[in-house]
């Protein structure tokens, strides 16, 4: 054996070839030490991993995923949206949609139409259709089926090539810096996800989410354009109680009130022509919301409205009730009295809370107040940075809206429900299952007909009113 002596600060080592009969004994050597020590002191990867080992390990891999990544909001009612705005198209999937809704396409592309671009000189004069494809979760009858809902509106009017400027100019109070910093990477033409257009996939969930809650509960979510600029509603200029959705499509900037509406729009011209934008307020109120919706102490319904109306474009603000205008007032003030009314039970006096109390509704309109900055792609000047560090002037060219606060109204209302749509199924899966008579649904399940003979009967019945046997409704499927 060949050994040599090396020194390093001062400490002396050797390297050395052993014989094989050495190496064959150290080895021997090490086995029955290792055997001897606790399996605690032994590096795993000189022994098995035994199967509690594996499941701790899978454990800890499934803790250290990231959920939703951003792209999906609810619990129950689940609504993922994809789709950049120059890309070859747009969308959501919706899971957790109870089954035998009656959903059409219409009802969807009635929302759709109210968020889409082109409508009016106040907005982008983007030409997009937005005509949606249902491709899944709908039966033929026009009936969810309980299982995931896909919609897909295809992109068609985009010119990408307005947007060589900002290639590598950031466009300042965008999102363009934003997304490199985090990303190193981003979808320059239209902004990508940073672009309103991705709402076009909240707005359409957002339409089975109200039809939903209008069927259970009569409940209407309705949003209206209450400030562009300093031109603002005053206070009680809009009835709460009784405005519709009429009254608020009635003119291209979206209030109610026509003598302030015609106000807005000369507010909104005004830059426009300048080629400069500005911001407003859309306020939204919800009549008949189901009473307890909401649970403490995260997840209360304010604190849930406030994450789904902050995480739309432009959102600067957020109010619900009396706002930050409560902090003028005494609590003698401030508190809503209660008294019994003799059709609905409990209510109060006033509606500084606006209709949520301890982060629960109560049952009175919620009211909110949502601000949009004005839009930040302009084509004045502006001094930027180039993605090189070089400060530049940028000059940005493409099709903005000059003020979004009129296309912004469904995509509010449209966030709302899916907020409210979600908390009546949390409700409803946790305080609304015990304390019941009748069980037998639980454990029969949904299809009757299978397990009761009178259901059986009853459907008979139905059927031969309706003309409509199990034959002719085969035949009639066969068909399609």
């Amino acid at each position: 054996m060949t050994t040599s002596m090396h020194r390093l600060a001062g400490v002396s080592f050797s390297s050395s070839t052993p014989s094989k009969g050495k190496i064959e004994s150290k080895m021997q050597t090490s086995k029955s030490m290792i055997a001897r020590r606790p399996k605690t002191m032994i590096p795993s990867v000189w022994r098995r991993t035994t199967s509690s080992e594996k499941k701790q390990r899978e454990r800890r891999r499934g803790q250290l995923q990231i959920a939703n990544v951003g792209s999906t909001y609810g619990r129950f009612f689940r609504v993922t949206t994809f789709g950049e705005s120059h890309g070859g198209g747009v969308g959501c999937v919706v899971d957790g949609v109870p089954p035998k809704l009656q959903i059409s396409r219409e009802d969807l592309q009635f929302e759709l139409d109210r968020r889409r671009p082109g409508q009016s000189r106040i907005t982008t004069p983007r030409n997009e259709e937005d005509s949606c494809e249902i491709l899944s979760g709908v039966g033929l009858d026009g009936v969810t089926l309980g299982t995931p809902i896909a919609v897909l509106v295809r992109n068609k009017d985009h010119k990408s090539q307005d947007y060589g400027e900002i290639a590598v100019a950031y466009r300042p109070s965008h999102a363009d810096a934003t997304y490199d910093m985090k990303y190193g990477v981003r979808a320059i033409a239209g902004g990508g996800r940073s672009s309103a257009r991705e709402t076009i996939g909240r707005v359409a969930a957002g339409a089975i989410a109200k039809k939903i809650l209008k069927q259970i509960g009569n409940t209407e979510i309705l949003a209206y354009v209450s400030q562009v600029k300093d031109v603002k509603t005053s206070e009680g200029g809009v009835d709460h109680e009784k405005f519709t959705m009429e009254d608020v499509e009635k003119n291209i900037v979206r209030c109610p009130d026509d003598s302030v509406a015609e106000k807005m729009i000369e507010a909104i011209d005004e830059v426009r022509v300048k080629g400069d934008s500005c911001g407003g307020v859309v306020t939204c109120i919800v009549r008949n919301c189901p009473r307890g919706l909401g649970a403490p102490v995260f997840d209360k319904l304010e604190a849930d409205l406030a994450k789904a109306m902050m995480s739309l474009p432009a959102t600067k603000g957020f109010e619900i009730g009396s706002g930050f205008g409560g902090v003028l007032e005494k609590g003698s003030e401030h508190n809503d009295p209660f008294y019994m009314d003799a059709e609905r039970g409990l209510r109060t006096m006033t509606n500084k809370s606006g209709g949520i109390q301890g982060g629960i509704s109560n049952g009175e309109i919620i009211e909110m107040k949502i601000a949009f900055k004005p839009t930040s792609t302009i084509t004045r000047p502006q001094n930027t940075v180039n993605r090189d560090g070089v400060e530049t002037e940028l000059k940005a060219r493409g099709r903005h809206d000059p003020c979004v606060v009129p296309r912004a109204v469904p995509m509010v209302e449209s966030m709302v429900a899916l907020v409210l749509i979600d908390h009546l199924m949390m409700q409803y899966a946790q305080c609304d299952l015990l304390g019941r008579e009748d069980y037998s649904f639980v454990r029969d399940g949904n299809m009757a007909t299978l397990y009761d003979a009178q259901a059986r009967e009853v459907a008979a019945t139905q059927a031969s009113k309706a003309g409509m046997s199990a034959k002719k409704m085969q035949e009639e499927y066969e068909e399609n």
